[in-house]
């Protein structure tokens, strides 16, 4: 056998033996079953987004107070069982500050603990069954050597991402527990982000298997422009987990101004500027403000760079795959645009469920077409 014969072979990775006498196959030979399996996780991890979106903004993440991961899966069976989770809600600072008063009621029936249970419960829920369709199908698939050493590495990077985010939720909710009615916003933002980079690595784990090796777009002033893009919007996200763990958007539900100013006077005292006031977020109102205002700022700097990218991507003609996502992308940046000016001047008095969690959706929506926008310019490896 000649050497470039055996240099295909190991490239393939065709049946290769491994671990406990699996086999593996070629990342370029994945079957059709397991790029379903992958859309489906994605399609389930952002239904997670959509139904922690819903437990936040409808106030329902602390309504149970304890982190059962067997036990837990079951809802309270009988008036018994949810009297006792009421109970145990009633001893909580946020009942006690914000929903002293509350009632019973049923998960339709919006303001009462029922309702509140429902989503948390939901949520978690939602977020046991995600465990179920990746674990079970990921073992079978990979006894059966129907997956190749890149996909079992990128998917363990996967769990371990979706475990650790698991964690920081408890984490967040606890914080919530004890001395404050509401999760801490830094603790919250974590959670978020770590989600972000969960569903971010799935995305780009299953653009190598559908398009293992896609028409590279050789132009660094567009590559330049994408990854800055994306930093920013990094940021972005980030500062919008901000804005949500700390009710920033109810101070200033105004656009473009905040509140007649284009930067708060409270931003500009050097005095307010102090570790004390960005810890201590909820007892002053610099932080939500300086939040706001990185938030709107780097919403700016996307448009700017955005249209730029975009101006400038018009002039490759050759792959229809770029321009079509590149339609997509601008069109999702303009929706999340709109989505969030929307959202901030309906912060009157609460933050607006639909608009918010449309909003969480649409900057997930947005990440996934700049990753890809990402993937179509970057190098793949022989």
């Amino acid at each position: 056998m000649n050497s470039e014969k055996i240099q295909e072979l190991e490239n393939q990775e065709v049946f290769e033996k491994g671990f406990l006498g699996t086999k593996y196959t070629s990342k370029d030979q994945i079957t059709r079953i397991v790029k379903i399996w992958l859309c489906i996780g994605i399609f389930m991890v952002f239904m997670q987004f959509v139904i922690g979106a819903v437990t936040r903004l409808t106030g329902s993440g602390l309504s149970i107070t304890k982190w059962e991961i067997v036990t837990g899966t079951l809802p309270p069976m009988n008036a018994d069982a949810w009297q006792h989770e009421f109970d145990l809600y009633k001893a909580t600072p946020q009942y006690e500050i914000i929903n002293d008063g509350m009632e019973m009621g049923s998960i339709f029936q919006v303001g009462t603990f029922k309702f509140i249970y429902f989503w948390e419960y939901f949520h978690r829920l939602w977020a046991r069954g995600m465990a179920f369709v990746f674990a079970i199908p990921f073992f079978l698939f990979w006894r059966k050597g129907m997956l190749s050493k890149s996909l079992i590495k990128d998917l363990g990077i996967v769990i371990l991402i979706a475990m650790g985010n698991a964690l920081m939720g408890w984490i967040m909710v606890a914080s919530g527990l004890i001395d404050r009615p509401w999760v801490n916003g830094y603790k919250l933002t974590m959670h978020l982000s770590l989600a972000f980079c969960l569903i971010s690595y799935l995305l780009w784990t299953t653009f190598k298997v559908f398009k293992p090796s896609p028409k590279v777009i050789h132009n660094s002033m567009l590559k330049s422009l994408i990854r800055a893009f994306t930093i920013v919007l990094i940021i972005q996200i980030i500062f919008g987990g901000l804005m949500s763990g700390m009710k920033a958007g109810l101070q200033y539900p105004t656009f473009p101004d905040m509140n007649g100013k284009v930067i708060p006077s409270v931003v500009l005292d050097g005095s307010q500027w102090s570790v004390d006031n960005l810890v201590n977020y909820d007892t002053n109102g610099f932080t939500p403000a300086l939040v706001q205002v990185v938030h709107r700022g780097s919403a700016y700097l996307l448009i700017i760079i955005g249209l730029w990218y975009f101006i400038r991507s018009r002039k490759v003609l050759s792959n229809s795959l770029f321009n079509k996502t590149n339609m997509l992308w601008i069109t999702m940046l303009g929706l999340q645009v709109l989505l969030g000016i929307f959202t901030v001047i309906n912060c009157k008095g609460s933050i607006p469920v639909g608009l918010g969690v449309a909003h969480q959706a649409g900057a997930l929506l947005l990440l996934g077409f700049t990753l890809f926008c990402n993937y179509l310019m970057t190098p793949r490896k022989v």
